[in-house]
């Protein structure tokens, strides 16, 4: 089976070398279990030599892409830095891509790499993942596509994407286990220490308010949700900040940030709980409180619902940890 690296004009090089690591450790694997080794790896590009991080690397390709004319398997890794600037560094490279699929290859991104693959029109009208970070900037350039907000791989159509930064492991991992079998899968999240079971990325999404909307009545009512969020807050009293009907503002936030209100109100609290849960040594209940929740299974609910994870799970996880005086 062929697998082949395309290494972006700028990759990132901590994205582009983990697949052409990992199927090769895939190999030596297989052949410890005594089985044929049915991975050819390769890096290929759009020139010999290709900068990585900015040129802080260079990457040695093994073929040019242009002399592709099959492969099994086309990863796609993220371009350094700007989107717009690596979808641009990287054009020459999209027609290559779409004749690939056209002719029966397996296409995956890992992270941002959602870009350069969303260019060839390939995910137009299918579901895609990308970095958390970058869904909204995505859904602007690409709005034919659906994102999965969230989530770690989406497989549509012999096309596969990824979360953000190291979900791109659990993508690997999970093409591993479909292009060879289970076993060599779990034997390499142990030795590169990954965790296998991971499917969101919802647990380390930083929730920074939509504000790119250019709407200075929303921005107004969002300054108000942030500073007020641990006080009870009605639709009526938002829609007044504004001096409009409650119809019209709830129309108008959802356009504006693509959350309804309610949605919006539930974001910042649960933000602000991460944060507590993070720097304090509050427990649950008390943070509930100083978030502006009174009922203890609607704050469990509505924080795995945006988190993945129960209060006390992501408590215990990502509290900082301080030494008893």
């Amino acid at each position: 089976m062929q697998v082949s690296v395309f290494v972006p004009e700028y990759g990132v090089i901590e994205a582009v070398t983990p697949p052409f690591r990992t199927f090769n450790t895939a190999n030596e694997f297989l052949n410890t279990f005594g089985k044929k080794p049915i991975f050819e790896v390769e890096y290929v590009g759009l020139k010999e030599y290709v900068p990585a991080n900015n040129g802080e690397y260079t990457i040695k390709t093994n073929r040019l892409l242009k002399d592709v004319s099959k492969t099994d398997l086309l990863i796609i890794p993220p371009a350094y830095g700007d989107t717009a600037k690596g979808v641009q560094a990287n054009a020459e490279a999209i027609p290559y891509f779409k004749k690939l699929h056209e002719k029966g290859s397996s296409i995956a991104s890992l992270c941002i790499g959602a870009f350069l693959l969303a260019e060839t029109g390939l995910l137009n009208g299918k579901k895609c993942s990308t970095h958390w970070a970058y869904i909204n900037e995505f859904k602007e350039r690409y709005p034919e596509v659906e994102v999965e907000d969230g989530a770690i791989i989406t497989e549509h159509d012999n096309i596969y994407s990824s979360g953000g930064a190291s979900s791109l492991w659990n993508l690997i991992l999970y093409l591993v286990e479909k292009f060879a079998d289970r076993e060599t899968a779990i034997m390499i999240s142990k030795y590169f220490a990954l965790d296998i079971g991971r499917d969101s990325q919802s647990q380390f999404a930083i929730f920074k308010g939509q504000r790119n909307h250019g709407d200075d009545d929303i921005k107004k009512v969002q300054d108000y949700i942030e500073k007020h969020y641990q006080n009870k807050i009605t639709i009526e009293t938002l829609a007044n900040l504004i001096n409009t009907s409650r119809r019209t503002f709830e129309r108008k936030f959802k356009d504006a940030t693509n959350n309804t209100p309610v949605e919006y109100i539930q974001r910042v609290r649960i933000e602000a709980a991460k944060k507590f849960f993070e720097a304090s040594r509050k427990n649950v209940t008390e943070t509930m409180f100083d978030v502006g929740y009174t009922d203890t299974k609607a704050f469990r609910d509505i924080f795995k619902k945006i988190t993945g994870l129960t209060p006390i799970e992501y408590r215990n996880r990502f509290a900082r940890v301080t030494n008893e005086v």
